[in-house]
């Protein structure tokens, strides 16, 4: 005769090791870290809307005109961001060269390194007196300060995010998919556009909307580089600046402005990236 099965004790799972006092000392600490990063932005946004004349200052010709350099210069660096980063990052991705470390190494040290440390990089690189300025000078060519300036400061900060995001996306690519591609006919060139890329898509995606939010709240670089000309290379961080020492109105429709849209970025590149083998 066959007794009864005997039961399996499972192991207490995640929820029941921790105790109540572990549970609450957990919750004080994560309600600490919100607390101190939301505050900030409540208090901003609660100010702005206490503001009489808010809604008069967000289509003021200031704020106006900080937007429409702002979305120009951005549009003008993440196409360029898009259009030399994406070779770089399947380069970097699918074949080891000597110097690929220190190459890869490069691609991100302007996420670490201070961007006003970019900016003057930048200034004695190609400023009227730099190291290729004077001969661009003596051509008539002049960059810093003007708006091609602010284009190659958002340039060079955010291009990091796009190639590390790409780079990710194409190892995630099956290298036997762009195999099979090629000894059915296609070139190297058809293979990276008809098999890499779509399959990479929505890390390209995310990575594009990330660097195109790191140029649009780039400032540092911005005024080493380019100064801050109203019309010319006031961006939206530098009007936020300058326009502080008028009073709080413009800084603070700008900076709602900018919340605003940071907001919708993360939330686009977390849904972008949701599921996909570069997501962490």
């Amino acid at each position: 005769m066959i007794g009864p099965r005997a039961t399996k004790a499972w192991p207490a799972g995640p929820e029941q090791a921790i105790s109540v006092l572990e549970r609450c000392s957990l919750g004080v600490l994560a309600l600490v870290v919100v607390s101190f990063l939301a505050l900030p932005l409540v208090a901003l946004l609660e100010r702005a809307v206490r503001t009489s004349d808010f809604l008069e200052v967000l289509t003021s010709s200031t704020v106006a005109e900080a937007l429409r350099l702002s979305f120009i210069t951005t549009g003008i660096s993440l196409i360029l961001i898009v259009v030399f980063g994406t070779p770089m990052a399947y380069l970097l991705a699918r074949v080891r060269f000597p110097g690929h470390q220190i190459v890869d190494t490069l691609i991100d040290l302007p996420i670490v390194l201070p961007p006003a440390v970019g900016g003057l990089g930048l200034l004695m690189a190609f400023g009227r007196r730099g190291l290729l300025g004077e001969w661009l000078s003596d051509i008539g060519i002049e960059l810093a300060f003007t708006t091609t300036a602010v284009v190659m400061a958002q340039t060079f900060v955010a291009s990091p995010f796009y190639v590390r995001t790409a780079k990710a996306g194409f190892e995630a690519v099956d290298r036997e998919l762009e195999l099979v591609s090629q000894t059915l006919g296609l070139s190297r060139m058809e293979t990276f556009f008809r098999v890499a890329v779509p399959l990479a898509w929505p890390a390209l995606l995310a990575g594009a909307v990330m660097a195109w939010a790191r140029a649009l709240g780039e400032f540092g670089a911005t005024i080493m580089f380019a100064g801050s000309i109203a019309g010319r290379t006031q961006t939206i961080p530098l009007a936020i600046y300058r326009s502080l020492e008028t009073g709080l109105e413009v800084p603070l429709a700008l900076s709602v402005i900018l919340v605003v849209i940071a907001f919708l970025v993360l939330f686009i590149f977390r849904f972008l990236a949701k599921g996909s083998a570069f997501y962490v």
